[in-house]
Formats: C-alpha cells, structure tokens, sequence
C-alpha cells in the first residue's frame, strides 16, 4: 500500500528518483548526502509508489536498484505517482473550500466582503486567519486558473464561480492521450483520477517518462515566460552534479529531444550576455523575478541564436563558431522515401536535388558532432561526407570501419 504520508520538500523525492533510480544505478552504499536511514526512509516511500516498476540488479559492489518500465504493458507514467504524493499547507486547501463555499449560489461579491465572511462565518481561530494579501493572490490565482471570474461593478471588482459545462467523457481519450505525450502530462494525470475507468489502448513506441519529475519546473518557467518575467533559476552542471549555481535568465523556448524526451531551456543569461540552454533535470528552483523591459529584443537575439541548433549544444565549450558539414547520398530508382525523409528531418539544413539520383545536404551548425547519429541512418547511400571540423569526419569514419570490421568486412573507403 502506497504512503498516506504527504511531502512537502518535492525537490529531494526528485533529486532521489533521479539520481538513483532513472541515471544512477547507485547502491545504498553509494549514497552520502546524509544517514543510511534516510536513504532507507526515501527507498521505501519510492518503492511504495514504484513497486511494481522497479527491478534490482546484484553485484559485487551491492545491491543496485532502477526503473523498468515495459510500454507494452505499462499505459500510465508511473513517475505521476509521486507528484500526486505532494502537500499543500492547511491554509491553500481550507481557503480553496472558504472561498468556492460562499461563491457556491452564484453571489458576485467584492474581495472585501469574502475576507469579512471568512472571518466571521469560517475562521474560528484567530491563529489560522489568513492575511489579506494571502487571500488576494488565492482569488487572483483562481481567475487566472479559470475558477472564478470577476466584473467591475462601480469602483469595486465583483468575484463569482465559473459555472462552464464541461462534457468529460467527450475528453477523456484527448486526457489520456496528452497525459503520457504532453509536456505537462501531470495535468491531465490528474484529471484521470476524476474518471472512474482509464483508458488503457493507448502504447508508445518511445514512451519517456522523466518529464513527470521536471513538471514543477516546466510550469514555473512558462508563467514567467506567459507574464514577461526575468527569472532566477537555481542549478547544477554535469562536471559539478552536486553544485548549485545561481543565474538570472529571460526564458524562451523549451526544447524536447524526439530521441530521448530530455527537456531543455533556451534562456538569454544576463550574467553570460548571450542565449544560452539549461536541462530542466539539473534545474533545482525557480524564482520569478521583475519585468522584463525588453522581451521583443530578447526574443530576437533568441531566435538568431537558435538558428543554427542542430540540437542543444552550441559547440565546444560554447565557443559559438560555426562549422559547415556536407553529406552526398545516392538512392536506387524505388528510394525516394529516403528522399522524402531527408527533406522532412533537415530542421535547419538544406537539401539540393543534384541530378535524378543524387541528393546533397548542407548544415551550418554549432556543433556538427551533433549530426552525426542522424547521419549514420543513411549508411550505405552516403558518397561522401565532409566537414570544416576534422574531427567529425574522423570519427564518423572511424565508427564506420570498426562497423566493417566487426561484421567481417573490408575496408571503409573513404
């Protein structure tokens, strides 16, 4: 049976499922942060929402524990489980139920008159009264979420409920469908729990489940996208895992890999004058900060930036140079689905018909190093590749003739 006991701090039951049971392959042993009893605490609590999606693996070092999940038979991201496992104070869920109780029969009322009732009629304990601001922003958030709307009535800003119509069951494929697919799945996880059966005839070939974990995040910085906000974000890098770095950034665009799901940030960083990415998976917190003055502006020097991504990475040590890589290929007479993939898969490349058979296609890129796995996909077509950093070609042949080798072959002529 899963806990009943509700976290607060979200961020270390994410920190543990990733480190250890998505990335880490850890043993308990491995685990340094603080007491083995808090490792065994965070172990079973995961294991409790986790249980039948987890397996272990012993060897000499010990016991490893990870995830293994089947897309065959597994319809629901299993990660879900764990933000529904999350708490809120006593005073968001008991104003929730004040504020929707006294909006119940339609009344339109000002904030005035619903901070009155809440102290008169609702609040016995002086203790729990909430502050006016705390009630303002709670009526605030709800007309944003579409919970309530508001009307002027003189001088005075009128709150009432939103009685809308919403057919469920006419969504409840479209919920099941963008609760694994979409970026903020959670929302519609949690809207699943509203229906008393699930929709379990949907499979995935590539069913990523991490984003589950990053939802919190995600959500934060598209609000501070949504109002134009700068936004201070809290992180680690891959040489430093355990470090937290600070930095003011101005979010753009989130970027998902189609091979891997791994989520990304585009952000201009104040600190660094210029665009740069932040995997959501090492984002720790976000703070959102002042207006942003020039977003337009931003939003321009973004996009130029962004213009020659091939994926994520903007080149060796982020040295922002430019490199040129051309691939020549050759199709058969019944080959021109190749040609219709080459086209549609060259995001910002270009492809040039050079004769009935023949196709060329040119990148200028970052990172060309980039390229390379999507280039492998069309061994034994490829006439010639080259490229303005040698050591992209270099590897590319060098995979080439250990391929060669391990299957027998000759040599890979270059």
């Amino acid at each position: 049976m899963a806990y009943s006991e509700l976290i607060k701090n979200f961020e270390k039951i994410r920190a543990y499922m990733r480190d250890f049971y998505v990335f880490g392959f850890h043993t308990r042993n491995d685990f340094d942060r603080k007491s083995p009893r808090s490792y065994d605490n965070e172990r079973r609590r995961i294991e409790s929402w986790l249980g039948d999606s987890m397996v272990f693996h012993q060897d000499a070092s010990g016991k490893r524990v990870f995830i293994s999940v089947d897309s065959r038979e597994t319809r629901h991201n299993p990660l879900y489980r764990a933000l529904k496992a999350k708490s809120f104070t006593n005073k968001d869920i008991t104003l929730h139920f004040y504020i929707l109780d006294m909006l119940a029969d339609g009344e339109k009322l000002s904030f005035k008159t619903i901070a009155d009732r809440i102290q008169d009629y609702y609040i016995a304990d002086d203790s729990f009264m909430p502050d006016d601001s705390t009630i303002r922003n709670k009526l605030k958030e709800y007309v944003s979420l579409g919970i309530l709307k508001t009307e002027k009535f003189g001088r005075e800003l009128l709150y009432s409920r939103c009685n809308r119509a919403w057919d469920m069951d006419a969504w409840k494929d479209a919920v099941s469908f963008a609760s694994e697919m979409m970026p903020l799945g959670a929302v519609g996880a949690f809207l699943l729990d509203k229906y008393p059966d699930s929709r379990d005839y949907f499979s995935f070939k590539h069913h990523y489940l991490m984003g589950a974990l990053d939802s919190g995040i995600l959500e934060e910085l598209l609000v501070c996208r949504m109002e134009r906000k700068n936004a201070l974000i809290t992180f680690s890098t891959r040489r430093d895992k355990d470090g937290r770095y600070q930095a003011l950034v101005y979010p753009m665009k989130i970027y998902i890999s189609t091979r891997n799901g791994r989520e990304n940030l585009l952000a201009y960083s104040f600190e660094e004058r210029c665009p740069r990415m932040y995997r959501l998976d090492r984002i720790h917190a976000v703070k959102m900060m002042e207006n942003q003055p020039e977003p337009e502006k931003l939003e321009r020097t973004g996009n130029c930036f962004a213009r020659y991504l091939w994926g994520t990475s903007s080149g060796p040590d982020r040295n922002r140079e430019l490199q040129k890589l051309t691939m020549r290929i050759r199709l058969e007479e019944d080959e021109s689905f190749v040609a219709d993939r080459l086209y549609r898969e060259k995001r910002n490349g270009t492809v040039i018909r050079l004769d009935e058979h023949t196709y060329e296609f040119i990148a200028i890129v970052y990172d060309a190093q980039e390229i390379l796995p999507w280039i492998r996909t069309f061994t034994g077509r490829i006439e010639s590749l080259t490229c303005t950093d040698p050591e992209v070609t270099r590897r590319f042949y060098e995979d080439l003739q250990e391929m060669y080798e391990i299957y027998g072959g000759g040599n890979a002529v270059q």
